[in-house]
């Protein structure tokens, strides 16, 4: 007998769909629950690897530690990644089967795949008591409806409730609730249960008389209303938008343990992938983390990060439009610290042979290590362990480019002391791992080597555990689910699906 299961809509992106199913998912799992979160299509430049090498959505990584489960291939089936604002590649199962333009993808290749998602969300339902499934964007785009795979078509497919849920912090929530409902075809409209309030701030009571028509206009009820909460530290899905809200600690709002402060500029690189990285950074006390797009920026930083990029070759061209190249080669002859992560370690090699990623051939790079970078059409997606700076450390893997590491010192050995990736030339590191920063010992060690570089009387904390932040941060969102939603009702919902009865709200879906 297949497990019970919930879809949570939103009535846009970033409404707070992924916050709302990982909470779901804790607090489930604080019931007793055995749960997994599952998202059928994905668009997100941040990911993450599972042991058995898949790559996945980094809010399904997320979601699946709420769940106290381990993360899946099953859980997103198909994950698109930007190579531009035309075209993606194309991750199923984990694994990269090629690029396509929206066209191209939406125009047949997608609906193709609705049975591969709908088989991997009944092998979830088939081993697991609930399935909290994550929704995108909208489930009212009504012109991408006919091929739908993540909103109504998964949502009918699989006979699943929706929740919608709606950010009231940015206006017109009874519109976008409304709305979005109306346009719906009444078999979608079906299934739609009701609505879930996010992001108030303020008096519920003076809320409840709009609740209480919303429910008389549309005949559906509110399963929540969720307190607006500073610092939620999840994971964004969002590549494409430069936030620090992904941080897990509001680091400026922490003193240091030592005199000084440490500042960290990010480099907004086109294309960014995995700016999670830098969540461990932030997490420090008196480490102030920024991202930044220009040179003058880079000047009173302690450390400079050139993250990961979905397009190494055009974040390169764009450090040097804007200057930034130049200042990075400065600040390496000048003996102040850089850090490049995977895409960023490879713009500070010597030369960069791509006919994979941007077809642009050979391109030199920034010649800050003595590394050469050839691309190669199979993707490197690993969960390697070693040793840095002594100190245990371990990340995950995902690049096309292959570093040919010619002088230097080895910044990651295994224990034997043989490399095993990156390299350091003074003041400059480079690793492909990512998620290498969240190893507590192997942080504070690199932290006290950037601070004696940049001349800083900073000294990092010695009680800081990422992974006990993190759990904290989901624990906070499992508190918001118990605290402020109808947890019976949603579990009505999740055990038994949508009420019956539930009346259709015209005009529906065009024809």
């Amino acid at each position: 007998m297949s497990g019970g299961g919930l879809l949570v809509a939103g009535t846009t992106s970033d409404a707070g769909k992924s916050v709302v199913t990982a909470g779901i998912c804790r607090w489930l799992v604080r019931q007793g629950v055995k749960v997994a979160p599952f998202k059928g299509q994905n668009m997100s430049l941040n990911s993450f690897v599972t042991r058995e090498g898949a790559e996945i959505g980094r809010a399904q990584a997320m979601q699946a530690q709420a769940a106290r489960v381990e993360p899946s291939a099953l859980m997103n089936p198909v994950l698109l990644k930007p190579g531009s604002d035309r075209s993606s590649q194309v991750v199923l199962m984990g694994k990269p089967v090629g690029e396509l333009s929206a066209r191209g993808y939406h125009g047949g290749r997608q609906a193709a795949l609705l049975d591969t998602v709908v088989g991997c969300l009944e092998e979830l339902r088939g081993s697991y008591d609930a399935v909290i499934c994550e929704g995108a964007g909208s489930p009212a785009e009504i012109n991408l409806r006919r091929t739908d795979i993540v909103n109504m078509g998964i949502a009918r497919a699989a006979r699943l409730p929706v929740l919608v849920v709606g950010d009231i912090d940015r206006g017109g929530v009874f519109a976008s609730f409304f709305g979005t409902t109306a346009l719906l075809a009444p078999e979608d409209q079906e299934l739609l249960a009701g609505y879930l309030v996010n992001k108030f701030r303020g008096d519920v009571s003076l809320l409840e008389p709009g609740l209480d028509m919303l429910k008389d206009l549309t005949g559906r009820a509110t399963y929540g209303v969720l307190p607006f909460q500073h610092g939620l530290g999840i994971d964004e899905e969002d590549g494409l938008r430069v936030s620090l809200r992904g941080s897990v600690r509001e680091s400026q709002t922490t003193a240091p343990v030592g005199e000084d402060v440490l500042r960290v500029a990010v480099c907004a690189v086109p294309l960014m992938s995995n700016f999670t990285d830098v969540d461990a950074l932030a997490a420090e006390p008196g480490v102030v983390v920024r991202f930044v797009d220009r040179a003058e920026e880079l000047v009173d930083a302690d450390l400079v990060v050139l993250p990961g990029t979905r397009g190494t070759v055009k974040a390169l061209q764009w450090l040097r439009e804007r200057g930034l190249a130049d200042a990075l080669v400065r600040r390496a002859a000048e003996g102040r610290p850089v850090l490049g992560i995977c895409g960023g370690f490879q713009v500070l090699g010597e030369r960069i042979e791509d006919d994979v990623e941007s077809r642009a051939g050979a391109v030199d790079g920034l010649g800050l290590l003595p590394v050469r970078v050839r691309f190669e059409r199979e993707k490197t997606l690993a969960r390697p362990v070693g040793e840095a700076l002594g100190e245990h450390v371990e990340g995950y893997e995902i690049h096309h480019g292959v570093a040919e590491v010619t002088g230097g010192e080895g910044f990651i050995s295994d224990d034997h002391g043989h490399s095993l990736d990156g390299c350091r030339v003074g003041s400059v590191w480079g690793t492909h791992w990512h998620g290498s920063l969240e190893a507590d010992g192997f942080r504070r060690a690199f932290l006290r080597e950037v601070a004696a570089a940049a001349g800083r009387r900073f000294v990092p904390a010695t009680d800081t555990s990422f992974g006990a932040l993190r759990e904290e941060q989901l624990d906070r969102l499992g508190d918001l689910i118990e605290e402020h939603a109808d947890t019976d009702a949603l579990w009505r919902l999740i055990e038994s699906g949508a009420p019956s009865g539930l009346p259709f709200i015209p005009p529906g879906a065009p024809a």
